[in-house]
């Protein structure tokens, strides 16, 4: 971020009515939340959350008060939001994926606001956590996989599409996530037999002249990293496979509702209700850097059949007897 935007964005956010003053005068612990996506799969998380602290016996409106901010994957309002929440002088802030740790960090860097993130690929890597085990800072909270996932997405795809013989990773090459998962992609494919490639998700228009070009050659299909963008850009993501016929696999089970062929990957909604645990602490007096980073304890596979059977294809049985959920 350059100087002059970022004093700017704390220099607005001073001017913010809001104020610490009224988290002391309503007597309500204040908690901030900074996400993505405020549509159904945003609100699903947020319920989960909600439901987690209500069961530590905290109730929004009644000893705390929860002040979301969504950014609808912008990066310029993902970074007002983020200067706004810190200006809210919050005792935590729950923050969703990379996209949302970035600018906090560099917001809240002085360690002065407990940060617990859900949803980020490589913490460590990333500069968050000095360890995963003592995260070190003001950061802590739940990692979204282990990269060798990449491996595992390739497994899946060959045994739902075994035709395949080249595979393109739509991945986000500005977060250090998108890489690594790549990088595990592009490790694992010679093993299975495929060429792979990677295709950014920056913008829409560069997503569909990708997939495009890469459609035009065939025995190709697609797997879809987990980053911000990916989700901002899942309907035109699962469309362009649709039309191209493509067998894809997705990180999460929203991509599948939206008529993807099939999904393996943290339970998000899980990582939301558990982050509820490390708030309760930290409002209770611990300290982030003393929270270890915990991965992922569920994990979902999903398969859509109408998908499936569009694409021509075949799910071996022992696929099928694995899957947590099959949308007809």
């Amino acid at each position: 971020m350059r100087r002059r935007e970022f004093i700017t964005l704390i220099g607005g956010a001073a001017a913010w009515p809001i104020t610490t003053y009224a988290q002391q005068r309503d007597g309500q612990r204040r908690i901030g939340v900074l996400m993505t996506d405020e549509g159904s799969q945003g609100q699903a998380r947020m319920a989960a959350f909600r439901q987690g602290l209500q069961q530590l016996g905290w109730t929004d409106g009644r000893n705390i008060r929860i002040d979301a901010r969504w950014s609808g994957g912008d990066d310029a309002k993902m970074r007002k939001s983020a200067a706004e929440l810190v200006a809210l002088a919050p005792e935590v802030i729950l923050a969703t994926g990379s996209a949302s740790m970035g600018p906090l960090m560099q917001i809240s860097g002085s360690g002065t606001v407990p940060i617990v993130f859900v949803i980020v690929p490589d913490p460590v890597g990333a500069g968050y956590v000095d360890s995963l085990a003592r995260p070190g800072g003001n950061a802590t909270g739940f990692s979204l996989f282990e990269y060798s996932i990449g491996g595992k997405w390739l497994d899946l795809l060959k045994q739902v599409a075994p035709a395949i013989t080249r595979v393109a990773a739509l991945r986000d090459p500005a977060i250090s996530g998108g890489l690594g998962q790549y990088g595990a992609v592009q490790s694992a494919a010679s093993s299975f037999g495929v060429d792979a490639s990677a295709i950014n998700v920056r913008d829409a228009t560069e997503i569909e002249r990708a997939v495009t070009a890469f459609a035009a050659t065939s025995g190709g299909g697609l797997i879809v990293t987990g980053s911000p963008g990916s989700f901002v850009h899942r309907g035109l993501i699962v469309t362009l496979a649709a039309r191209h016929k493509l067998p894809s696999i997705y990180p999460e089970r929203s991509f599948i509702a939206d008529g993807g062929l099939i999904s393996y990957g943290p339970d998000f909604v899980d990582q939301y209700r558990r982050a509820a645990g490390y708030i309760d602490r930290i409002l209770k007096g611990e300290k982030p850097a003393n929270l270890p980073v915990q991965a992922p304890t569920k994990y979902e596979l999903v398969i859509n059949l109408k998908t499936v059977k569009a694409l021509g294809l075949t799910v071996p049985q022992s696929l099928l007897s694995r899957a947590d959920e099959m949308i007809e």
